[in-house]
């Protein structure tokens, strides 16, 4: 093996040397900068949200009274239609015959009956002759009125207003009383909506009721703001008419019904959509922007810094997520903490030494719902934020 000569062998150990002084002089690193601020104070309500789906407050079958033939449709399928407008006429001169004849024994009933009331004070009927006239009137009085009816119910029309469905027999076809379906009509204005809500939450709300803090949608007509599939904000308002009165044993759910204004008639019955219900009296929350909230498995935490610089976990239990970003501290937090904003991702290890740079978090007026004034206002009446679906409840602020 072929040694290196002296010289440069002594060059290198210059070199390593050289490079292990300037190890032992050099600084040491400076603290990692970042952002700390305390959290926000602010008055909110907060709001739960339900996925429901829209259905007619009426819902009729139109079926024949009569059995007879279609002759006439008298509606465009899917078309609005009034109350009382004539749908389908069925062929009735059957029934003008049987008007005619039950007119004429009518007639002769009549004057048999008038005859008979005069022989009766002379006493030249008997009472039992008498009983049975005035029967026979009576039966072909009926039978009159039947046909009558009858002959009316040719006419088949609507007894709400709304949307009709297609005609589901043709003209031409035999129809029979009671038995066969024709078409179907639905209300259109207004409409309800249908949804569940758990039991917890039902408890909640009976608590708030109990303690004063927001009434009951079981006696009150509490608000209600929705919005469709395609929209962002919950621009349809209602108020609650019904919450059921038992508790579902197999979804373990309850029931609940709002009435929802539809004067542009845009909601279908069997739409899906998504609703907002007040969840909470005013209070004061504490508040802190989402992105500094960590997650540390199934827990959630944020870094804060005491008073000498030094990093520590705090754990906290977060509530719902506003539309502006902010998210509730339910636990955790006094809210006279210095908490990490931004700069999370420079802690390296527990009681890490840190500088701190005080910045003010700022609050953002988040979009507003329609008017909640009004005599129907049974709620805060103040502006409610509309927030993104990201959990079962959600909150606003006042």
């Amino acid at each position: 093996m072929k040694r290196l000569p002296l010289y440069v062998m002594t060059l290198l150990l210059v070199a390593v040397t050289g490079c292990a002084k300037e190890q032992q002089q050099a600084p040491a690193a400076a603290p990692a900068e970042v952002d700390v601020a305390a959290p926000l104070r602010q008055k909110i309500t907060e709001w739960d949200e339900f996925s429901g789906r829209f259905e007619a407050t009426q819902r009729v079958d139109i079926r024949t009274r009569v059995t007879g033939y279609l002759m006439e449709k008298s509606f465009r399928d899917g078309q609005l239609v009034q109350k009382g407008d004539v749908l389908f006429v069925i062929d009735s001169r059957p029934f003008e015959y049987e008007m005619q004849r039950a007119d004429a024994q009518f007639t002769l009933a009549e004057k048999t009956f008038n005859r008979a009331k005069g022989l009766l004070k002379t006493n030249s009927i008997s009472q039992e002759m008498f009983d049975q006239r005035s029967q026979e009137y009576t039966a072909a009085q009926a039978a009159l009125n039947e046909a009558k009816l009858n002959l009316e119910f040719t006419q088949v029309t609507t007894p709400v207003a709304g949307r009709i469905s297609e005609a589901f027999v043709d003209v031409g076809n035999l129809v029979r009383a009671n038995e066969t379906l024709l078409t179907r009509v639905v209300s259109v204005d207004p409409i309800h909506f249908e949804f569940e809500g758990s039991q917890s939450e039902l408890l909640k709300y009976l608590r708030l009721d109990r303690a004063g803090k927001r009434p009951s949608s079981v006696s009150a007509p509490n608000l209600i703001f929705i919005k469709l599939l395609d929209e962002d904000a919950f621009s349809h308002k209602g108020h609650m008419d019904f919450v059921d009165n038992v508790i579902d044993e197999g979804t373990g759910t309850v029931k609940g019904r709002a009435l929802v204004d539809n004067k542009d008639g845009i909601i279908f019955p069997g739409l899906f959509g998504r609703a907002r219900l007040i969840g909470s009296d005013e209070y004061e929350a504490i508040l802190l922007p989402e992105k500094a909230i960590n997650t540390d498995q199934n827990r959630k935490f944020v870094y804060a810094v005491d008073d000498n610089d030094s990093v520590k976990r705090v754990y906290i239990k977060p509530g719902p997520v506003l539309d502006n970003g902010f998210v509730i501290i339910r636990e955790g937090l006094s809210g006279n903490e210095r908490v990490i904003i931004n700069g999370t991702q420079r802690i390296r290890s527990p009681q890490q030494v840190v500088t701190p740079v005080e910045i003010a978090l700022t609050w953002t007026p988040v979009q507003t719902m329609p008017d909640a004034s009004g005599p129907e206002a049974t709620t805060p009446d103040a502006p409610n934020a509309v927030a993104p679906p990201s959990d079962a409840s959600r909150a606003v602020s006042e």
